[in-house]
C-alpha cells in the first residue's frame, strides 16, 4: 500500500440528508480520489465489512481499528499496539512528534498528523501544529510519509505541501460538502496530483 497524497476518512453522520455515504465516496473517486479510511466504528464488523466491499468497487479501503477482509490496510488510533500480524500495511493517527517517530519505529505505512488547523468535527481538540508542527512531524518520520488532517482547506492543502507534508487527509470538508467531488479536485490540483 502506498500512501496517497490525498486519504479521505468518512463519516456518514456528516453527509447532508438524503446523501449516502457510497454515492459520496464514488462521487470522488471519479473526481481523483483513490483511497478512503473506513470509519464508521458505530457499526458492527458485518456491517462495515459489507460497506468496505461496496466502496472498494470505487477506491482502495483501509479498515480503521479493526482489520476487515479485503481491506487494503489498518488505520489505527494514537492509543493502539502496532499489528500483530507482521507486514500488516498500517497508518497511524498522531499528534505530536514522539507518536510520529514511535509509529515510523514500529514499522508503519503512513502517519496523519492532527490538528494542523481548527476543525469543525472535532472543535476543540488539541492546539492546532500549523505548517510549523507539520515540519517537525515529517522530522520525525524519517521518511515516512506524513499526512496532514484536521481542519485542511483546498487553499492550504499546498502550504501544508511545502512545510513537508507527502499530502493531506481530510473528512468534514467532504463529508460536509455540498459538492464533494469539487472539493476532491480542488484538493488533488493544490497537491499537484
Amino acid at each position: 500500500m502506498r500512501a496517497p497524497r490525498l486519504l479521505l476518512l468518512t463519516d456518514r453522520r456528516q453527509l447532508l440528508p438524503g446523501r449516502g455515504l457510497v454515492e459520496t465516496v464514488a462521487s470522488c473517486a471519479a473526481a481523483g480520489a483513490t483511497t478512503v479510511v473506513l470509519r464508521e466504528l458505530d457499526l458492527d464488523e458485518p456491517a462495515r465489512a459489507a460497506l468496505a466491499d461496496e466502496l472498494g468497487a470505487h477506491v482502495q479501503v483501509i479498515s480503521a481499528r479493526t482489520i476487515l477482509p479485503g481491506a487494503a490496510g489498518l488505520h489505527l488510533a494514537a492509543h493502539q499496539a502496532a499489528p500483530a500480524q507482521a507486514g500488516l500495511p498500517h497508518g497511524r493517527s498522531c499528534h505530536d512528534e514522539a507518536e510520529v517517530a514511535r509509529a515510523a519505529e514500529e514499522g508503519a505505512t503512513y502517519v496523519t498528523i492532527s490538528p494542523v488547523a481548527s476543525t469543525v468535527s472535532k472543535p476543540g481538540y488539541g492546539p492546532a501544529l500549523g505548517a510549523r508542527g507539520v515540519r517537525r512531524a515529517v522530522e520525525a518520520a524519517d521518511g515516512l510519509p506524513v499526512l496532514a488532517l484536521g481542519g485542511v482547506s483546498a487553499e492550504a492543502a499546498a502550504h501544508l505541501r511545502s512545510a513537508g507534508a507527502h499530502g493531506v487527509a481530510v473528512m468534514g470538508a467532504v463529508m460536509r460538502a455540498h459538492d464533494p467531488a469539487a472539493v476532491v479536485s480542488a484538493l488533488l490540483a493544490e497537491l499537484g496530483e
